[in-house]
């Protein structure tokens, strides 16, 4: 047996997070990916902090199970590289701004053109077209565009950033998405898709209950701060050792076990939180209910009452409390890699777990230009071809362990 995507032959044109992301996804489950940058600067994240003996750790977290190849892609004998190397690949992704690649000569129509089984997947912030398709756009500019600032943070005050690159990543798992069909596809008839994958649109897509409630109500939905669109209780709650539970209400069932586990049955005939519309349209009252008595409670004491009562709840965790959980721990979330040098490195596994042959850590992150050596090799440049490439400029030879075998036949030649 091999991993889901052993054989599929990957090229990545991509800076930060969005199409990194996309990639590593793919290299987990055993895609052979070639990441091509800059030979002078690389991914624009590998210069972003923190940095460990000096190299970015950001960096290291999205592009693990690569090798890179070093590229000046402003130069022809580039271009020729990459349709060399895109003749015998499955997926050609990018993430440059709309154009870039086709005022290169890397255009999907170029592509295509030595080999039409390849699936061409664009990631950018406002697609491929339309009138905002050359706008600049971050993570946080997504988040402005698509909606997704405007219903984050507290009732009327200014919008609140999420904690974590919500546009960047959303973008990653539906660009992956449609490689994943893209393949399948070509397997199925022989051609390949070009895919468009807007940043903005996938934010957009993913606030289903947003949309659903503007379209039912003409009303644009609102920030709510810490409690749910649909459901109350369904909110934060301050314990008496200041601590915060997170303790979610879903169904008419979890509300009796919630009231119950906080002595508040008394109020289960009131008429205001019978239903599950009525207690969401009464949530200033049920709210103040369970707030006074969370208040009254130890964080551990009432998270264990209200799990072993099967009501959805956990206290609020910071990263440290998350991977010293018992849960985590034993899952192995944390794995330790082998790093440089003999030593260990840890990372955050892959969170999909198949019965047999899934995802794994097979390559750390690379330095720039770590494999151009062995890439160029195998799509059939010579020694001496590859180090004129070297010296003019159009590649660049990585230093961690790159370029050896190449001095070693300059020495001997």
């Amino acid at each position: 047996m091999s991993q889901p995507l052993a054989g599929i032959k990957v090229l990545e044109f991509a800076n930060f997070i969005a199409g990194p992301f996309c990639g590593m996804l793919l290299g987990d489950m055993g895609a052979e990916v070639i990441k091509i940058e800059p030979p002078d600067t690389g991914d624009m994240s590998r210069a972003s902090p923190p940095m460990v003996n000096g190299e970015s750790a950001s960096f290291a977290a999205l592009n693990r199970n690569k090798r890179s190849l070093a590229l000046d892609l402003k130069r022809p004998e580039a271009r020729e590289i990459v349709l060399r190397l895109a003749a015998g690949s499955d997926v050609l992704l990018e993430n440059f701004r709309p154009g870039v690649m086709i005022k290169m000569g890397l255009g999907a129509d170029d592509v295509r053109a030595v080999n039409k089984r390849i699936v061409y997947t664009s990631v950018s912030g406002f697609g491929q077209t339309g009138p905002h398709k050359n706008r600049a756009a971050v993570n946080l500019i997504i988040e402005a565009a698509s909606g997704s600032l405007s219903i984050t943070g507290e009732p009327d005050q200014m919008p609140m950033r999420p904690g974590l690159q919500t546009g960047d990543v959303m973008g990653a798992m539906f660009a992956t998405y449609a490689i994943l069909s893209g393949l399948v596809g070509a397997g199925r008839t022989g051609e390949g898709r070009t895919a468009d994958v807007s940043l903005v649109e996938a934010s957009i897509s993913a606030a289903m209950l947003e949309t659903a409630e503007y379209f039912a109500t003409g009303k644009p939905p609102k920030a709510l701060g810490r409690r749910h669109r649909l459901a109350a209780p369904y909110e934060l709650f301050e314990t008496r050792d200041g601590f915060y539970v997170a303790i979610g209400c879903p169904n008419n069932r979890t509300f009796e076990r919630i009231m119950q586990t906080l002595k508040l049955e008394a109020h289960l005939s009131d008429p205001r939180f019978v239903t599950y519309v009525s207690r969401k349209a009464n949530e200033d009252a049920v709210s103040a209910l369970v707030t006074a008595a969370v208040r009254e409670r130890f964080a551990e004491e009432l998270e264990d009452q209200l799990v072993k009562a099967g009501v959805p709840c956990s206290i609020v965790k910071d990263y440290r409390q998350v991977f010293e959980d018992k849960h985590i721990v034993d899952r192995k979330v944390l794995v330790d890699v082998k790093g440089r040098n003999g030593g260990t490195v840890k990372a955050v596994r892959n969170p999909v777990l198949l019965d047999q042959d899934g995802p794994s850590i097979e390559r750390l992150p690379p330095v720039i230009g770590e494999h151009s050596e062995e890439i160029l090799s195998g799509a059939g440049y010579s020694p001496s071809e590859i180090e004129k490439l070297v010296s003019s400029g159009v590649t660049r030879l990585g230093h961690r362990d790159g370029g050896q075998r190449l001095e070693r036949e300059r020495a001997n030649a």
